[in-house]
């Protein structure tokens, strides 16, 4: 199987050629894309090194399956170039996922949606992901009225350039260029991505409608506040959940405990719950601080966890080109 990466030299991009190296996905030519200043450089995956190519090249080579992580002006220019020539694509950016043509697949929840037709395939925004992981299950069984998400977000998200921007700033290097419009170590900026016309960011229009998309569910009420934070290991969440139905705790936890990809860490007399800290260079979703809201009734409070470059872009996107597959619907 040939398989092209699109944004191969970038920090998600990185993490695909890991994952499909751990998960051992069957790809017999890899077809490593980058930009122009790239091309030609070397790669290595499974001990074998190759070449960046153009994006033109890569479309004339046909290959069955592109995973695309290099932004979405570069998606919406070159995902249809490949759907033309019979190549699947497998999408990180935004620019397909709320095209009601594109179907938005967490393979746990919705997979079984996709055909042999969807020739581009979106994969959701990161902190969506391991948000729908949690509210799917639950939302089965006690019926999501409203949901309230605030974010505490990693710098990896904004990519290799924020990175670089927390690490001078703890080093006190006043050198490196800044990504974000403040300094980030010692700080929590209330801005991810750019403002809308109604102050809110696109990140936090993402978690509010990416969710209903994937569950395929519109009748609760959903609003976000996203916010970065100087961490490196992953993305996390405070969520308040009301429902219409009455819950239990206990079958809380054991819904969640049960649920594929969601690990239940919640023993807080021992000090155990969820951190980026922990989540990083896992691929699971954690879940913990699993309370009732005293403020009011059916109503829940917990916390959400996961390595926002794995299950929250490259693995998901990974894991559905292995439904894809095992499907017959490359």
């Amino acid at each position: 199987m040939k398989v092209a990466l699109v944004g191969a030299t970038g920090m998600v991009g990185q993490v695909m050629l890991k994952i499909l190296e751990e998960r051992n996905f069957p790809v017999t030519e890899l077809i490593p894309v980058a930009s122009e200043k790239s091309v030609g450089k070397k790669i290595s995956y499974k001990e074998k090194e190759y070449s960046i190519v153009s994006m033109q090249t890569a479309i004339d080579m046909r290959p069955e399956l592109a995973l695309f992580s290099a932004g979405g002006e570069t998606s919406l220019e070159f995902a249809p170039k490949f759907a033309e020539v019979g190549t699947t694509v497998i999408d990180n950016s935004s620019a397909w996922r709320m095209n009601p043509e594109n179907k938005l697949v967490v393979p746990e929840i919705n997979a079984s949606i996709l055909t042999k037709n969807d020739k581009i395939i979106a994969n959701p925004n990161c902190s969506t992901i391991q948000l729908v992981m949690v509210l799917h299950p639950l939302n089965l069984k006690y019926d999501l009225k409203r949901v309230i998400v605030s974010t505490y977000q990693s710098v990896t998200g904004t990519g290799k350039n924020a990175v670089d921007q927390l690490n001078a700033e703890i080093a006190g290097d006043k050198s490196v260029a800044k990504v974000y419009p403040y300094e980030i170590f010692k700080n929590a900026l209330p801005q991810c991505d750019v403002f809308s016309d109604d102050d809110y960011t696109k990140e936090e229009i993402k978690l509010m409608t990416e969710p209903k998309k994937i569950m395929g569910d519109d009748t609760f009420n959903l609003t976000a506040t996203a916010v970065r934070v100087p961490v490196q290991g992953g993305h996390s969440e405070s969520v308040n959940i009301e429902f219409e139905n009455d819950f239990d705790l206990e079958e809380i936890r054991k819904i969640l405990s049960e649920t594929p990809g969601v690990v239940v860490m919640d023993d807080v007399k021992n000090s155990i719950y969820p951190m980026p800290l922990y989540s990083e260079g896992k691929d699971e979703v954690f879940v913990g601080r699993i309370r009732q809201d005293r403020s009011q009734p059916k109503t829940l409070n917990l916390w959400i966890v996961a390595d926002n470059l794995r299950k929250g872009a490259a693995t998901n996107a990974v894991q559905i080109a292995e439904y894809l597959l095992k499907n017959n619907l490359l």
